[in-house]
């Protein structure tokens, strides 16, 4: 018992407050101007001015405690510790937790916001980056990858639902690793993967291989949302914590104005890319692709130089790592201040007590592939009794809450993301049809085309000794139509179909077509020499321009509110700025059904994200601060996991909408939005408290 009132009542000397230069009322100072440390902290402070590093060196070898007596008098129980109860041992856990969190808190305050962290948040904010620009890209290389890969649009959803759900099982794996394993070490693992894959798949031929590297880059990245997050949060005190984590959301942005700037400015020039035989192509949207992985890359390399969050260590008992981590913070900031002689003051920080259950098999026992799956199973256990603390009684209320705010929020806002350039290219295509050009029984012989038709429908023709040559059919149909010894060379056919018609003696020389081109015809003694091999990109899709800019306005349109939100996070309060934030956003979606042109769709869309994404910053920020250290990954990968299954069916959902009507998607995203906003408004506040 001693032993214990002794510890705490020297925890509470460092709680106090008066950290700033340990005992000014001494009266004793050296070199003038440093206020002198109490007797036991002195070895601590030799106040820098010893130009070899001892210093540092026995900082290193255990910080040293006010006597050694007391580590002794700490070694002796512990072996008492076994027979404790094991809630007896979590109960001290717990109080050792809270006051880390004030000690935590003071100590980040002493060492200021500054260089340190504005390096860090250039850091984390290109992985933040990375994982924006992933959910563009697929998007934008589908039409180009589909004519190159010889696709029919009916595969074309599974790519983008594909890059989700790897970022679905990337969020809910990874988070909870970096419980486990350390914030760095999870998100560098997780860049690791993604940078990776995301290489490969601008190489990579076939479809099949294409969809797998998306979805194990899209795993990799999952896990960078939740450990950003949490990692940048526990370098920052109380006060600057909801506007620096909301600042960090505009990386999100910027990843997407990045990738649609890029996608306008590489995938249209066809030309950029090299082919090697007739088989091997790699088109400008690969070249895209190989940008896009430019962030991650770069943020990979940037995060081998930063330190581990010393509040993860001191979770896990690792105090004089922490401590070190903590004095370079500290170090940095004040040298950047121009007050390279101010002291980092704290010598013992609070450990909490390791209970543990881990079962760590020594290197005799064993082959060495039992000991790593022993070591994986023990992870994943604690991985997995992580997941489940979640849900006890303390917790409850609050992850279910957060889980269907984060759902509605994700089904309404990527269901309509998706849904917006799909409606603009479906009125597009409707004015395009209402343009078409329709012959009838009309007879061509003895002519020679060698110009482009397009946007036709040929009736009842018959075509007898023509030539075509170099020429392309664009949306050209040929209904009941008669070819007779007619010569087709060097011919593109794009959205081109013959249906019941007769084709004789005909000679195809060098063209591109398929079996599928042919509906219900006939062709008699006619020959094809010499197809052409592959899947050829030929024209330019305008309207393709039109999605990277629609991509692109929606990214920039979030900046407004970015900004605003950032700035009032910490006084309207987080819980307000979600549910306000909802409750406009489900407003701008019902005004939607006044939208019949494209540049109505793009203003609302425009104002839907700017209203948005004050509610998803928010959301980040709370949900880092509702969850203790030890369960703050995890807790933000299962939420986050959910979010990414929102968006999954968001995508399905709204997709089978277009065309048919307007009503069900919009009063669906609103009616979400409406209901995820009223019960945000629910949540604890968690403004004031220090994180936990």
């Amino acid at each position: 018992g001693g032993r214990e009132a002794n510890q705490v009542s020297d925890d509470y000397r460092y709680q106090d407050g008066n950290y700033e230069g340990y005992a000014p009322n001494d009266g004793y100072y050296r070199g003038g101007d440093e206020p002198a440390p109490e007797e036991d902290a002195q070895s601590d402070v030799t106040e820098g001015h010893d130009e070899d590093d001892e210093v540092y060196e026995g900082e290193y070898q255990g910080i040293p405690h006010p006597d050694d007596i007391k580590e002794k008098q700490k070694r002796a129980p512990a072996v008492a510790d076994e027979y404790r109860d094991h809630a007896d041992l979590m109960a001290e856990r717990m109080e050792d937790e809270e006051q880390l969190a004030h000690q935590y808190e003071n100590i980040i305050e002493e060492c200021g916001h500054g260089r340190f962290q504005w390096t860090l948040f250039f850091v984390l904010g290109l992985a933040l980056m990375a994982d924006g620009v992933e959910v563009f890209v697929v998007g934008f290389v589908l039409p180009s990858a589909e004519k190159d890969m010889c696709l029919s649009s009916s595969n074309k959803g599974m790519l983008g639902l594909i890059v989700y759900l790897g970022m679905m099982v990337g969020a809910v794996m990874l988070g909870g690793l970096a419980d486990k394993l350390g914030r760095k070490k999870c998100l560098i693992i997780s860049l690791a993967i993604n940078a990776a894959f995301a290489f490969l798949s601008s190489f990579v031929q076939g479809y099949g291989f294409f969809l797998f590297c998306r979805l194990i880059s899209g795993l990799g990245i999952g896990g960078s949302l939740p450990i950003v997050f949490a990692y940048f949060s526990e370098f920052l005190s109380r006060e600057k914590r909801g506007e620096h984590l909301s600042w960090l959301c505009m990386f999100w942005m910027i990843g997407g104005i990045f990738a649609s700037a890029m996608a306008w400015s590489i995938i249209p020039h066809y030309g950029w890319g090299f082919s090697m035989g007739t088989k091997y192509h790699f088109h400008s949207w690969r070249v895209f692709v190989l940008v896009c992985s430019l962030p991650c890359i770069a943020s990979l390399v940037a995060l081998k130089f930063m330190p581990e969050s010393p509040r993860f260590l001191l979770e896990i008992g690792k105090h004089d790592e922490a401590w070190m981590i903590l004095k370079q913070v500290h170090d940095t900031n004040m040298r950047a201040k121009g007050e390279p002689e101010r002291v980092f003051t704290v010598s013992y920080i609070k450990t909490p007590k390791q209970v543990d259950e881990f079962i760590e098999i020594q290197s005799s026992t064993g082959t060495w592939y039992q000991r790593w799956l022993v070591r994986i199973t023990t992870t994943f256990k604690q991985v997995w009794d992580n997941v489940l603390y979640c849900l006890t009684a303390q917790y409850r209320m609050n992850t279910l809450m957060l889980a269907v705010v984060w759902f509605t929020m994700a089904l309404s806002y990527y269901g309509l993301i998706v849904w917006f350039p799909d409606m603009i290219r479906y009125l597009q295509e409707e004015a395009y049809e209402s343009r078409v050009k329709i012959f009838d029984e009309e007879e061509v012989s003895h002519f020679t085309f060698n110009f482009t038709l397009e946007n036709q429908i040929h009736r009842n023709g018959e075509y007898r000794n023509d030539k075509f040559i170099g020429m392309k059919f664009k949306e050209v149909r040929f209904e009941d139509s008669l070819f007779e010894e007619c010569y087709f060379e060097d011919v593109t056919f794009s959205e081109t179909f013959f249906e019941n018609c007769t084709i004789i003696s005909t000679v195809f020389h060098n063209t591109d077509l398929y079996e599928h081109i042919f509906i219900n015809c006939r062709l008699i003694n006619s020959t094809f020499l010499k197809e052409k091999e592959g899947c050829h990109l030929d024209f330019e899709e305008e309207n393709d321009f039109l999605i990277y800019l629609v991509s692109f306005l929606g990214s920039l349109s979030v900046l407004p509110g970015n900004i605003i939100s950032a700035l009032l996070m910490d006084k309207i309060g987080r819980i307000k700025m979600i549910g306000g934030s909802m409750l406009i956003s489900a407003v701008c979606c019902f005004f939607l059904f006044f939208g019949n042109s494209e540049s109505a769709m793009i203003g609302w869309q425009c104002l839907f994200c700017g209203a948005s994404i004050a509610a998803w910053n928010a959301l980040d920020v709370i949900t880092v601060e509702l969850y203790p250290t030890d369960k703050r990954a995890t807790a933000f990968g299962i939420l986050n996991g959910l979010c990414k299954f929102g968006a999954i069916l968001g995508n399905s959902i709204f997709a089978s909408f277009v065309g048919i009507t307007k009503v069900v998607p919009i009063l669906l995203a609103s009616s979400a939005l409406v209901g995820g906003g009223l019960l945000a408004l629910r949540l604890p506040e968690t403004r004031e408290q220090v994180l936990m």
